[in-house]
């Protein structure tokens, strides 16, 4: 009797058990979103953008001075020169008003001689550039249509959280009115595309053409504006998350331009062995490298080795989150920045300012995981320092033994002229030039060091 109770009670336990598994199962297919209703509704708020610029061919040099053809060959490229070509381009974008405004990344557009903007009912209409910020990637377009037009709604990508699903529209390759969905992969990723990065990545499908297209949460609203892909990567994508844009929106349309906060440092990490030997529990802050020359820090008493633990109140967890909130930060603003200085933290009080053109942010001496090196925007001040000439560009801070870099050559003081062909002026550029190249591909450097320039080759293993 006591035997057959047993196998009944086990019985019932195993049912009350599957039973409690196939709800669960029903329960988490009954929350997956309705993308169908959605795509439907928001289809209408996004755009196809397509660009077309003009491009002059350069001028061919030859070498063959006293050749009798020169002068043939320099007759026939310079009248080739004559025939203009135009280049094309493809993007994405939404309208955020119903007056006709529309968000996109500042790549789609830039340099542009003409834009068309393609809304789902199949009008098209000029696009007019109302601002535009490199550092952020995102333009600020406007169209007359004469009428009112869908727009879509901004959320809070501060409360989104990683396996949320999202769902993309975009117009990859020209296929214009693309959906895909997935979820949010990561927050806060950093993929040396500039000192601000910050992006969500996901694996909802995004490719060449999604660019400055919308990033939806299951509630219908923008978190995000998809802007890069991973090269070599499947399936990985980054969207700007969409509160870093609002404030840049705002003064896009009031102004046509940006004004960030300045506050005058140079920061790197807290590794472990730092933190130990500052006396800090743990591995968060920004690590004061350097303070610049009549900066606010430098005014206000800011310190190299000083370890910024909150900035304004909020906390610093990570390194790079000191430029994000120093750029967002109103100009004049007086701040508290709480530091850790002789194992002590104290609380210094300082006067936001201006960042001018031309003029370093707060600098971030970034790695580069596939090089092996730290570089660095190149200041006048860290210039006459490193004895470089120039006061623009990026310089290499600091080489890793026994890496990539190392064994190629580069030295600490190296100004980075070009990677492949392309013009290094900021750290921006630095980090899309690297990330451009797949695995096993090679980096042709073109490097400044002292007088001469020398042309230096990695094959990124």
């Amino acid at each position: 009797m006591r035997k057959r109770s047993a196998v009944v009670a086990k019985y019932l336990v195993l049912t009350l058990l599957s039973c409690s598994l196939f709800s669960g199962v029903a329960g988490a297919a009954a929350m997956l979103p309705d993308f169908a209703i959605l795509a439907k509704r928001l289809k209408p708020t996004v755009v196809n953008i397509s660009t077309s610029k003009t491009i002059t061919p350069q001028k061919r040099q030859h070498p063959s001075v006293g050749d009798p053809f020169q002068e043939y060959f320099d007759k026939f490229f310079d009248s080739q020169r004559q025939h203009l070509f135009k280049q094309k381009n493809l993007g994405s974008g939404f309208l955020i008003s119903a007056d006709g405004f529309i968000i996109t990344n500042n790549h789609v557009v830039a340099g542009a001689d003409e834009i068309k903007v393609k809304l789902s009912d199949g009008r098209e209409f000029s696009g007019e550039v109302k601002g535009r910020d490199e550092k952020f990637d995102l333009a600020l377009i406007r169209i007359d249509a004469k009428g009112v037009l869908p727009f879509a709604v901004l959320g809070d990508s501060e409360k989104m959280e990683v396996g949320e699903w999202v769902m993309a529209i975009g117009n990859p390759f020209g296929l214009a009115q693309t959906v895909t969905a997935g979820i949010v992969s990561a927050q806060g990723r950093v993929i040396g595309s500039g000192p601000y990065d910050d992006y969500i990545q996901t694996d909802a499908s995004i490719n060449p053409g999604n660019s400055g297209g919308p990033l939806f949460n299951t509630r219908g609203e923008v978190i995000g504006i998809n802007t890069a892909i991973l090269a070599g990567g499947q399936g990985i994508g980054f969207a700007i998350p969409v509160n870093m844009a609002k404030s840049i929106i705002n003064q896009l349309k009031e102004t046509g331009k940006v004004t960030r906060g300045w506050l005058g440092v140079s920061v790197q990490p807290v590794t472990p062995d730092l933190a130990k030997s500052f006396g800090l529990v743990g591995e968060r802050g920004a690590l004061v490298a350097e303070v610049m020359k009549n900066s606010p820090a430098e005014k206000f008493g800011l310190k190299g080795g000083d370890i910024i633990l909150e900035f304004d109140g909020r906390a610093i967890r990570e390194m790079g989150e000191l430029p994000r909130m120093v750029a967002a930060t109103a100009v004049g603003k007086k701040v508290s920045v709480s530091v850790l200085r002789d194992g002590r933290q104290k609380s210094v009080a300082v006067t936001i300012e201006q960042l001018k053109d031309g003029e370093a942010g707060e600098d971030v001496a970034r790695p580069s995981d596939r090089l092996g090196i730290k570089v660095a925007e190149l200041t006048p001040e860290r210039a006459q320092q490193l004895r470089v000439p120039g006061d623009r560009g990026v310089v290499v801070t600091e080489v890793e033994p026994d890496s990539l870099a190392d064994r190629a050559g580069f030295l600490e003081g190296d100004l980075v002229r070009e990677i492949n062909g392309m013009a290094i002026t900021h750290i921006v550029d630095y980090g899309k030039a690297v990330a451009a190249v797949k695995k096993g591909g090679y980096l042709r450097v073109l490097l400044r060091r002292g007088e001469a320039s020398l042309f230096v080759a990695i094959r990124l293993d």
